[in-house]
């Protein structure tokens, strides 16, 4: 496995190999990055996984300073997974001028869901995701379902932009209890992780009243947030929508999603679950 930092290596390696998948991350690797990098193996015979925190995609007041930095056991773990490569680059190396002057810029849904408390929030991950599909030029690239709204303007973004890259949606990893892995769930106090399930079993619920016919969207959304604030919850938003567009759920939609979000104590989570009306 090769540790690269500069856009001109990783530039030179990739003229020596074909058949690559890609998975940008931003480190602090936990089992459903590992999720992502097993499913890239089986699609392609080199794998390369970024690792990057992107400032660009991090609000005012949000955790850009405290998020872990962790590349040393994170190599470890993509070394036992049988990674390829490893591109690492600093901050400088990415945006040479500090300033991105040229940003990717993503349609209205960029501001809805968890776009309306994160404003530009989108626009930095298209903006990484498009530089480093510039720089990697993958076959294929696997993101997570547990950032639905991400997955979906970069499935859209590639579309519309005709990149040559396959997207693969790789399904949410959960602990024993339901709660979706993610890096910020070590920022939970004891308490709050053993609440923190609660986001899934309400999203759970909300399927099952669908699914026994009942289509009262707005209902079970209100229900749901208010077993959660009940909980001590501060609620972003929990809504049900149509999976391809993300446009709000219209009775005769077959294909939807359930989505949350919502911050326990000081840190927020998100979660999702796909199912078909009945």
């Amino acid at each position: 496995m090769k540790i690269i930092h500069t856009i001109q290596e990783l530039r030179e390696w990739r003229k020596t190999v074909s058949n690559v998948a890609f998975v940008p991350t931003m480190g602090n690797l936990h089992e459903g990055h590992l999720a992502l990098v097993k499913r890239a193996k089986q699609e392609a015979q080199y794998v390369v996984v970024s690792i990057f925190v992107n400032r660009l995609q991090f609000g005012q007041g949000e955790d850009f300073d405290k998020y872990p930095r962790t590349l040393e056991q994170d190599a470890v773990k993509l070394r036992d997974a049988e990674v390829a490569v490893i591109f690492a680059p600093d901050e400088r190396e990415l945006y040479p001028n500090v300033a991105q002057n040229y940003q990717v810029e993503p349609p209205h849904l960029q501001n809805e869901l968890c776009g309306a408390f994160r404003p530009n929030h989108f626009r930095g991950v298209a903006t990484v995701v498009t530089k480093l599909f510039n720089i990697v030029q993958p076959d294929v690239a696997c993101f997570g379902k547990k950032d639905y709204q991400q997955l979906t303007i970069i499935q859209g973004m590639v579309a519309d932009l005709n990149s040559p890259i396959r997207i693969i949606p790789v399904d949410t990893g959960r602990a024993a209890d339901g709660l979706a892995l993610s890096s910020r769930n070590q920022y939970l106090s004891e308490a709050e992780r053993t609440e923190a399930p609660r986001l899934y079993r309400v999203l759970r619920d909300m399927v099952a009243k669908v699914a026994s016919g009942n289509h009262d969207y707005v209902a079970h959304e209100r229900a749901a947030r208010q077993e959660l604030e009940t909980h001590g919850w501060v609620v972003d938003y929990v809504e049900i929508r149509e999976q391809g567009s993300l446009k709000v759920a219209r009775l005769g939609d077959k294909q939807l999603v359930a989505l949350a979000a919502a911050r326990l104590g000081g840190t927020r989570l998100i979660d999702n679950i796909e199912f078909d009306a009945a």
